[in-house]
């Protein structure tokens, strides 16, 4: 009992600041057990047609959709917010489906088989041998969803799964849970475990390849835990997104846009936008209807079934933000609306906070806010736009609003991140399975998360050449006569 207490982990409630919820991270020797059995019962898994796996992945979809009530209940609690909670067993279930869709054809399509152009006598043929298993460590402000983006075609594409979602949101891995016990095929292949950094280096030490979605400091440590391991990892980390918003741009439609790409989720989206950059002569004008628009923007609190912006997930992370606003107005910038995050009923809250005379070199310009925060720049000539937007150490994705697609596609092709925007922000979930995208500078390393490479990315690529004609000769090879 002494063991158990001391291994356990609070988890607060983001609502009421309180602790109503406890995790038990497994020991060293249960990490090893589950990750042995996940493997041994992999090799019957990988070795069944793709058909056996797409049928077994669509009834998982059929049980989460009969168990959406509890799961949004849970995911509610973990993240303080209904609509969201409520939107994603949908996604999950909808994401499920659709790789289910496309998987035999993904794959098909990459089992190459022919003649060599180089040697015509020799026939090769490709085969795919998925990595037996897959380790995810997983963020906190989409915590269902994220555990499963990667996950769902790695299972497809046979391997077993182990996911570590974080400690902040763990609330909804029991509901889950109860999902894939009702599927024993998908039971003996896919599990979940909790816990918080210790958990996730254990993790590391027992998988064949890792995904990780999370901050910069955490994937590091994360990328030099696989290469010291020589196993494959794929990162997704952290974003300081831009939108160009030209002298053209339709005010309506550049308003609407900015503010939805900055506040939704309070803010709390990997590809949220973090930095405003405006043609000087709209300036004014896109600022005050941006407020305007801003001030109609409601928290839901005290009720979470109204309003629009939910609370902090992890508390800490409004002391980030607060600073970021503290320095920003130390050197000058002005709040035109929101401000400072504030505690109401035990959750940190922030209204939309547009902020205006802000320059290129402060932490609110620099620094991954991820708080409903708007900062908005003046800039004079596309140029410029250009290389504010490349100002950054970041490169997850971007956006651009002008005034013909045409010249949103001009500025968007020149802007050094993943996932562009045009004529709107963060459409990154609309490739999820068509497109192919990677990140720039410190915001990811690895393949792309997304369309065909989604799946391929868990398989290791053998060739098998046959040659038709006899063996050269060893003793036919002669050296070349001096010159």
């Amino acid at each position: 009992m002494n063991a158990i207490l001391r291994n356990t982990m609070p988890v607060r409630n983001p609502r009421t600041g309180e602790v109503d919820y406890h995790i038990t991270p497994p020991t060293a020797d249960e990490m090893l057990a589950t990750t042995k059995s996940l493997r041994a019962a992999q090799v019957e898994w990988a070795a069944a047609p793709i058909a056996h796996r797409v049928a077994v992945m669509r009834k998982w979809a059929d049980e989460i959709e009969k168990n959406k009530v509890a799961i949004t209940k849970a995911e509610s609690a973990d993240t303080g917010r209904y609509r969201g909670a409520k939107e994603t067993p949908e996604a999950v279930i909808w994401g499920i489906r659709g790789w289910a869709d496309r998987a035999a054809d993904i794959i098909g399509k990459a089992m190459l088989e022919g003649t060599s152009s180089i040697m015509p006598h020799i026939k090769f043929r490709s085969q795919l041998k998925p990595y037996p298993l897959l380790g995810v460590i997983s963020p906190w402000n989409f915590p269902m969803m994220l555990s499963t983006i990667d996950a769902t075609p790695a299972l497809l594409a046979g391997s077993a799964a182990i996911i570590k979602p974080s400690e902040v949101t763990p609330r909804f891995v029991e509901p889950l849970m109860e999902t894939i016990q009702k599927v024993p095929e998908l039971a003996k292949v896919l599990t979940y475990v909790v816990g918080g950094g210790e958990t996730g280096q254990q993790l590391i030490e027992n998988v064949d390849i890792v995904c990780f979605t999370g901050s910069v400091p955490t994937g590091r440590k994360v990328a030099e835990a696989c290469a010291r391991r020589f196993i494959p990892v794929f990162l997704e980390l952290g974003g300081k997104d831009p939108v160009i918003v030209t002298e053209n741009a339709d005010l309506e439609r550049a308003t609407d846009a900015v503010l939805r790409g900055t506040v939704y989720a309070t803010g709390q989206i990997c590809f949220s936008i973090e930095r405003v950059y405006v043609q000087e002569k709209i300036h004014d004008a896109f600022v005050d209807k941006l407020v305007k628009k801003a001030e109609q923007i409601e928290l839901n609190y005290p009720d979470i079934h109204k309003g629009h912006i939910g609370p902090f997930i992890f508390g800490k992370q409004a002391g980030i933000v607060d600073e970021q606003l503290d320095d920003a107005i130390k050197r000058g910038a002005k709040i035109r609306t929101g401000g400072k995050s504030q505690n109401l009923g035990g959750g940190q809250y922030m209204r939309p906070t547009v902020v205006t005379d802000v320059l290129q070199d402060m932490k609110i310009m620099q620094d991954e806010t991820f708080g409903p925060v708007i900062p908005v720049m003046k800039y004079k000539t596309k140029d410029e736009a250009v290389k504010l937007a490349n100002d950054t150490i970041f490169g997850l994705s971007g956006a651009v609003i002008a005034g013909s697609d045409e010249e949103a596609y001009e500025l968007g092709s020149q802007i050094d991140a993943g996932g562009i925007s045009l004529q709107d922000t963060t459409l990154t979930g609309a490739i999820l399975r068509d497109a192919e995208k990677t990140s720039f500078n410190l915001s990811g390393m690895g393949g792309s998360r997304m369309g065909p490479a989604s799946i391929l990315r868990f398989f290791r690529k053998k060739a098998l050449m046959t040659n038709t004609l006899a063996p050269q000769d060893m003793r036919e090879i002669r050296e070349l006569p001096a010159a």
